[in-house]
């Protein structure tokens, strides 16, 4: 996973979404295996980038348990810059506050097809997130746009947190496109689909990134939508790292100046670095969101 995480961001990911497993290939958010996956992506990176993790209720299912495993993260030595937390399962907002407590940034997790967005739209946690993924679920190339607007619909793009639009399978591509139209922040990788735009199988997260940066940023000079324009600034976490807000953010994603992370974007942005300097609009540019966990989501995931 750590030479993955290096390829994608050597490919132009600025922001790494990864899904810790044990050595027998399950889903964990037992703090140990996360702290390890950090510790050796971080060390395989030339320089720093921020790394995210799933609390998906696919790793526990059970909610206090799953509350539990998070709030032991707070401790850890090698602690991901944020993680993301879907809004419609069950305990997200207990889990959102887990995280921001000792300044994990938020990434709300936004679906297609469920009632996410109501709740985050109610939630007294919202203006803390950092991200608002939004994720189209439909499947189907056809209809995966009309999909996303319905979603986008739902959420507000003014006032909210920034938006990191993405699809997934057949949806993928022309969803991504899309985001580079609106001048959103996208994401792409092997968990959101395994076959590049001509339809050849991707071999590796490296291959949809590299092709992302260029689908989304050309999606975006075509529709004449200025890199930055809808950036709103950064969040910075309680620990001092700041996130990107706006255009993308690799999610092993991709975003902001860089979307999720593409060569020919600009380079990696260090969590460490000052976003308000990199992230003024003369100096903005896209590339998407890379997401490094080697996996598809499974039909019967919540």
């Amino acid at each position: 996973m750590a030479e993955s995480a290096a390829e994608a961001v050597a490919a132009g990911a600025t922001d790494l979404h990864v899904h810790p497993r044990t050595p027998c290939g399950r889903e964990t958010l037992s703090p140990r295996v996360p702290a390890r996956t950090l510790e050796a992506i971080r060390a395989r990176l030339p320089e720093p980038v921020a790394v995210g993790v799933t609390t998906g209720a696919w790793a526990e299912p059970d909610p206090a348990a799953r509350l539990e495993r998070v709030r032991s993260r707070a401790d850890l030595s090698e602690p991901p810059d944020h993680a993301s937390v879907n809004w419609h399962g069950p305990g997200a907002e207990e889990v959102a506050a887990a995280l921001m407590d000792p300044g994990i940034g938020v990434e709300a997790g936004l679906w297609s097809g469920a009632d996410g967005t109501a709740r985050f739209a109610a939630s007294p946690l919202a203006p803390g997130a950092a991200r608002a993924p939004a994720e189209v679920t439909d499947p189907d190339a056809a209809s995966a746009e009309r999909s996303a607007y319905a979603l986008l619909s739902e959420l507000d793009l003014v006032h909210g947190p920034p938006v990191l639009l993405h699809g997934e399978e057949g949806g993928a591509w022309p969803v991504l496109r899309r985001a580079g139209r609106l001048g959103l922040a996208t994401r792409i990788g092997l968990e959101d689909t395994l076959f590049l735009p001509d339809g050849r199988a991707a071999e590796s997260d490296a291959q949809p990134v590299a092709e992302a940066a260029r689908i989304h940023g050309r999606a975006r000079r075509g529709h004449g939508t200025a890199p930055g324009r809808t950036d709103r600034g950064s969040h910075r976490t309680a620990r001092g790292r700041r996130l990107r807000a706006a255009d993308g953010a690799p999610r092993a994603g991709v975003g902001g100046p860089t979307v999720t992370g593409r060569k020919p974007v600009a380079p990696p942005l260090s969590p460490t670095d000052s976003w308000a300097r990199r992230n003024a609009p003369e100096k903005r540019r896209s590339s998407p969101d890379v997401d490094a966990a080697r996996h598809r989501r499974s039909p019967d995931r919540p």
